[in-house]
C-alpha cells in the first residue's frame, strides 16, 4: 500500500535498526517569507536508493544539502550514520563528509586540471599519507569503475555532459563513501547517455553497496535507479512508495509525475 501523506510516519520504527539516514521533522526558509522546507521526515535504509521527486522550488536539492552540511536547517534532526549531522563540530562534520559522496549537477571539475589531477587531487586533499603510486592505482581504479580509463588525460573541456558525470562520480567514488547524494544525474544528457548513466548508478549500488539518496526530474532514471520513491510537494511529503505504487497513486498531484 502506498504510504500516503497520513500514513508517511507509520513503520519507520520498523525501519529504524537499518536506517543510515534519518531526517526529522527538517524545515528551511530563506529570507523572511520563502519557507522552502516545512517538516520533512524519512529514512533512507542501508544499500537503498530513495529517489526525491517534486516540482521546482519543493525542496529537493534543499534537502540533500542540509544532509552533508552545506545548508544549516531552521529546525530538525539529521541522522547520519548513527550521528546528528547538526550537533558535529567543523573537524568532525569534515570526517563525516568523506563518508558521503556528493554528485553535483555539473560534475564539478576543475577546469584546469586533467582527469588524472582532479582525482588525483581530492586523494591528496583526503588521504595524505598515500604515495604516488598509490594515488594513481586508484585514480585508474575508479575511472575504470564508471568505464572512462581512457579518459585520463583528457581535460574537462574535451569532455561530453555524459563523461563529465562519470567523471565527477569516479571523483566521488574514489574516497568510497557509504553514501552518495545524486543531484540530477541525468539533466542535460540525451536518451542513451542518461540510461548509461542510470545503469551506472544501479551498479555502484550492487559493487560498492552504497547508500543513496537520488534527486531527479527524469522519470526513466526514477523507474530504473528507484527502490522507493519520495514525492514532495511545497516543502512536505506528499506521498511516499515504490515507482509502481505511486504510479497507480489515487492522488491525482502526485500520478501526474508518472503520466
Amino acid at each position: 500500500m502506498i504510504k500516503e501523506t497520513e500514513n508517511i510516519e507509520q513503520n519507520k520504527s520498523a525501519d529504524k535498526q537499518s536506517s543510515i539516514i534519518e531526517i526529522k521533522d527538517l524545515h528551511k526558509t530563506f529570507g523572511s517569507d520563502n519557507h522552502v522546507l516545512k517538516g520533512v521526515n524519512f529514512n533512507v535504509n542501508q544499500g537503498e536508493n530513495v529517489v526525491v521527486l517534486g516540482r521546482s522550488g519543493s525542496g529537493k536539492s534543499v534537502t540533500i544539502k542540509c544532509i552533508v552540511g552545506l545548508i544549516t536547517p531552521d529546525k530538525g534532526e539529521i541522522n547520519v550514520l548513527g550521528k546528528n549531522i547538526l550537533e558535529l563540530q567543523k573537524e568532525e562534520l569534515n570526517i563525516m563528509r568523506l563518508k558521503i559522496g556528493f554528485l553535483f549537477q555539473s560534475g564539478a571539475l576543475y577546469d584546469s586540471m586533467s582527469v588524472r589531477e582532479n582525482l588525483a587531487f581530492t586523494l591528496r586533499k583526503h588521504q595524505r599519507d598515500l604515495t604516488a603510486d598509490e594515488i594513481e592505482s586508484q585514480v585508474v581504479e575508479a575511472l575504470d569503475n564508471v568505464g572512462l580509463s581512457d579518459a585520463i588525460e583528457k581535460m574537462p573541456s574535451e569532455l561530453s555532459g555524459g563523461m563529465r558525470k562519470r567523471i565527477g562520480l569516479a571523483r566521488t567514488l574514489i574516497l568510497k563513501p557509504e553514501i552518495i547524494l545524486y543531484d540530477e544525474p541525468t539533466t542535460g544528457l540525451d536518451t542513451i547517455t542518461s540510461r548509461e548513466i542510470s545503469e551506472l548508478i544501479l551498479d555502484i549500488r550492487d559493487k560498492h553497496k552504497t547508500t543513496s539518496i537520488i534527486i531527479t526530474h527524469d522519470m526513466a532514471c526514477a523507474k530504473l535507479t528507484a527502490d522507493r520513491v519520495i514525492v514532495l510537494k511545497e516543502g512536505k511529503i506528499q506521498a511516499e512508495g515504490t515507482y509502481e505504487e505511486l504510479e497507480k497513486s489515487e492522488d491525482e498531484w502526485v500520478r501526474s509525475f508518472f503520466e
